[in-house]
C-alpha cells in the first residue's frame, strides 16, 4: 500500500486554486489506488512552529521533528500546494521545511528520501513565467526547486503552475479571465494525469 503525504499552505480555505487543484490530485490517486493511504497536513490550518534553537540542538531525537521526518520518509510520493505570497512560499511551508530537512539524517544525494517523488502545485495571482515583466520575482519554483534538490537530494520534483489565478476578483485584470481559466483547467488535467501515473507505479 502506498503512501502519498499530501501539505496544503494556502491561507483560506474556500476559493483556493492551489487546495483546489492538490484535491483533484488526490481525488484521481485514490480513484487508481483506492487501498493507498493518504497523511494530510493543512500548514494553514495547523500551522507547524518555526524553528527554534532547542530543536536544531536536538535534531533527529526532537519529537516533532523526528515525526515529521518519519512521514516523508514512509511517503511514496509527496504532493505540495505551495501559492505565492510576496514572490516566495507561505511561511507556514518554509517551517516545515525548516523543521523536516535534518543535516545529517535525511540529507544529500543518498538520502533516504532523495528518490521520492514531489508534485508542487505553485498557484499565483499573477504571471512570472520566462519573457514576462516580473520573471525575476518567481521565488517559488527556483527556492522549492533548489531546496528540495539540494538539501534532500530530490531528484524527480514536477510543478503546476495555475497562473492569473486573481483575474476573477481584480478588475484590471478582467481582459486576462480566458487566459486564467485555461490555466487552472490546464493545471487540473496535469494533477489529474499525474496523479494516475503515480499511483500505477505503486500499484505495480
Amino acid at each position: 500500500m502506498a503512501t502519498l503525504l499530501h501539505l496544503d499552505s494556502a491561507l483560506f480555505p474556500q476559493g483556493s486554486a492551489s487546495r483546489d487543484i492538490t484535491a483533484a490530485f488526490v481525488k484521481s490517486w485514490l480513484e487508481q489506488h483506492p487501498e493507498g493511504k493518504v497523511v494530510y497536513r493543512d500548514l494553514a490550518a495547523s500551522p507547524i512552529p518555526h524553528l527554534d534553537a532547542a530543536a536544531v540542538g536536538a535534531g533527529p531525537d526532537h519529537e516533532l521533528r523526528a515525526e515529521l521526518a518519519a512521514e516523508l520518509a514512509e511517503a511514496d510520493a509527496v504532493l505540495i500546494g505551495a501559492p505565492m505570497y510576496n514572490f516566495t512560499i507561505a511561511s507556514t511551508l518554509k517551517a516545515w521545511l525548516d523543521q523536516v530537512i535534518i543535516v545529517g539524517a535525511n540529507t544529500g544525494p543518498d538520502g533516504p528520501v532523495a528518490s521520492t517523488p514531489f508534485t508542487i502545485v505553485a498557484s499565483r495571482g499573477g504571471s512570472y513565467a520566462p519573457g514576462t515583466p516580473r520573471e525575476d520575482f518567481e521565488f517559488v519554483q527556483n527556492y522549492l526547486e533548489k531546496v528540495l534538490t539540494g538539501m534532500l537530494g530530490i531528484t524527480e520534483i514536477d510543478f503546476i503552475v495555475p497562473e492569473l489565478t486573481l483575474a476573477p476578483v481584480k478588475p484590471e485584470m478582467a481582459d486576462l479571465i480566458p487566459l486564467a481559466e485555461a490555466s487552472r483547467a490546464k493545471a487540473h488535467e496535469e494533477a489529474v494525469q499525474k496523479a494516475k501515473a503515480l499511483a500505477a507505479r505503486h500499484a505495480a
